[in-house]
């Protein structure tokens, strides 16, 4: 089915609003206002994410002559990152405006459904032509008049509609995938709190001990980037950025790249002991290089693996105060190896790990289920804005992983 091809300001001829948010500078602002200033920090990808607390008095906002929004109204980011990601303002407890650097949209709604407005301009062929459109060299950003430029698809109302349902739908399952894995991190901790309480009190007076006494403690090195065969090898290469992260460790050393570097076993954990990200950690699964951001605990025998790992998490704030007093956060490894944890028994340990390694599995399958979703989302909005999805699509739905 093809489906004309317009540009977004002619799509919105009929809109109520196609407009910028508004100039409100600090001194406008009021901590105390019965206004909410809406940031580019709530407008996520297809989600509206609340995260801001600005605010302004409604006389200022009026004097401003600020754009009031509207529950169902459609956000679109000017700033990265993503560049020209969209929601839905699903409304709020106050009167609200937004920020210059979003953009309104309020579809005329005999002409526009704007949760397909919003999935239109979130799928990869908008996401792209906005780049295309972007100015600014330290910052990237696009001006409403380029957005009005992107062209899109514009089918009748009522397949808008049915677009913008089966992508609910999906989108549905995947945030129930993303909070189910939420849950699971919440209670790998609870399982460790109710095994061995807050190590920061430690009620139960297990010994403590330094990280010194409990392991090996080594920091990281970089293979010099000007020899050559030294990198894109068989062994990882962790940085700080691998570091909590599912995805896959991005750069990998040659077997002499590694030995230019410090390898570690699997079950080691790296902390991240310098720059913004101080404090960071994560377990290898496998013999890891590691750059000098980094340092590694090998524990010895009276630390299982798992444990280590745990335990050393609620140290972060410790890591982090002890490596605030610079310029640059640092904590060096003669500081780090002092930090001293609790040593339960051994076997106390191995259950915690036993535990853990059933939510694991279980937060396997979940990512499993989250990257079908992903590519399944990915192929509807593909040939959703292509006029290829099928009228009986929706029965496809009971291929996928069951709903909680």
């Amino acid at each position: 089915m093809k489906w004309p091809v317009v540009s977004l300001a002619d799509a919105l001829a009929s809109a109520e609003v196609f407009v910028d948010g508004d100039w409100v500078e600090s001194k406008d602002q009021d901590p105390c206002g019965d206004v909410r200033l809406v940031q580019l920090a709530d407008v996520g990808d297809g989600e509206y994410l609340n995260k801001s607390a600005r605010f302004l008095t409604n006389p200022k906002a009026r004097q401003l002559r600020c754009t009031f929004l509207k529950p169902g109204d459609v956000l679109v980011a000017r700033m990265p990152d993503p560049l020209g990601r969209a929601c839905i303002f699903p409304g709020d407890p106050k009167p609200s405006v937004t920020a210059v650097d979003v953009c309104i949209i309020r579809p005329d709604v005999k002409e526009q459904n704007a949760r397909w407005l919003m999935h239109c301009l979130n799928a990869p062929t908008c996401r792209s032509q906005i780049r295309g459109f972007a100015t600014g060299t330290t910052r990237a950003r696009i001006s409403r008049s380029n957005l009005s430029k992107i062209k899109i698809p514009l089918p009748p109302l009522a397949e808008q509609q049915r677009i913008a349902e089966i992508l609910d739908r999906t989108e549905a399952l995947r945030a129930k995938r993303r909070y189910a894995l939420a849950q699971l991190d919440t209670l790998t901790q609870a399982i460790f709190l109710d095994l061995f309480g807050d190590p920061g009190t430690n009620a139960n007076n297990w010994p403590r001990k330094s990280l010194k006494d409990l392991g090996r403690i080594t920091t990281g090195g970089t293979p010099p980037s000007a020899k050559p065969g030294m990198f894109g090898g068989p062994i990882p290469f962790v940085t700080p950025g691998d570091l909590e992260n599912d995805e896959p460790v991005k750069r990998s050393l040659t077997n002499a790249g590694a030995r230019e570097s410090v390898t570690v076993r699997a079950g080691t954990m790296l902390v991240c002991c310098i720059g913004a990200t101080i404090g960071k950690m994560a377990k290898v699964r496998e013999r890891s290089a590691f750059n000098q951001q980094i340092n590694a605990v090998e524990w010895a025998g009276e630390i299982d693996d798992n444990y280590g790992l745990a335990v050393l998490r609620f140290f972060k704030p410790t890591i982090a105060a002890w490596g605030a007093s610079t310029t640059l956060p640092i904590l060096k490894k003669s500081t780090f190896e002092k930090i001293e944890v609790p040593v339960p028994p051994l076997p106390l340990q191995r259950e915690f790990a036993r535990r853990v390694e059933a939510v694991e599995k279980l937060k396997t399958a979940h990512r499993t289920s989250l990257t079908e979703l992903d590519a399944l989302f990915a192929s509807l909005q593909h040939r959703a804005f292509r006029g290829e999805l099928r009228g009986d699509l929706p029965g496809n739905f009971v291929k996928l992983p069951q709903q909680e």
